[in-house]
Parts: structure tokens; sequence; C-alpha cells
């Protein structure tokens, strides 16, 4: 295709169709390669599913962090100091208290 005989406006107008054929043909493609990949699965006695159950999983899943911080009256209260903070525990530092004295 020869872009120097278009004029500005086609030009311009191109480049809007542009990203959505792109669009299209990628999800052409990616239904075509599934379709493959589905297939070579069957042939070989799996469904896609199986071979990539193990794969979505993630190596922590499962994995257990063990808590750092326990509520002083309440021990079934714990914090592992990953994520947000629990109410108990800005409930403490609040009311002057100090990680420290939360530890395990």
């Amino acid at each position: 295709m020869d872009l120097s005989t278009l004029t500005l406006t086609q030009l311009r107008d191109l480049e809007k169709k542009i990203p959505a054929e792109i669009k299209r043909r990628q999800a052409q493609e990616k239904a075509a390669v599934l379709s493959e990949l589905k297939a070579m699965a069957q042939d070989r006695g799996f469904t896609l599913e199986q071979l990539l159950d193990g794969e979505r999983k993630s190596s922590l899943a499962g994995s257990v962090v063990k808590p750092k911080y326990r509520h002083p009256q309440d021990p079934a209260l714990t914090w592992t100091g990953r994520g947000r903070t629990p109410v108990w525990v800005r409930d403490w530092t609040a009311g002057g208290g100090t990680l420290d004295a939360l530890k395990i």
C-alpha cells in the first residue's frame, strides 16, 4: 500500500480504522490458536483445562504466614503484619500502645 498517494483526510480516516481492525484480528487469531491448542490436547487425551490446571496456581497458594502480633486480651485476634492493619491494632496504637507490646 502506497500511503504517499492518499490525501490527509484519507490518512486520518485510515488512522481511525486501524486500531479497531487490529483488535478484531487479535481476537480472531486468539480464537484460532485456542482452538488449535484444544484440538492438540484432545488428540492426546486431555482437555486444555486439565493441562493448565497446575500452571494457574501460584507457588505461594495455600501457604500460611505465621502471625507476628496477638491481642493481649483476646488471643484469637492475630495479625501477620502484612496487608491492612486490623482495627484492633489501630485501636491499640491509638491508645498509646506499641506494636512491640503485641509481638508474639
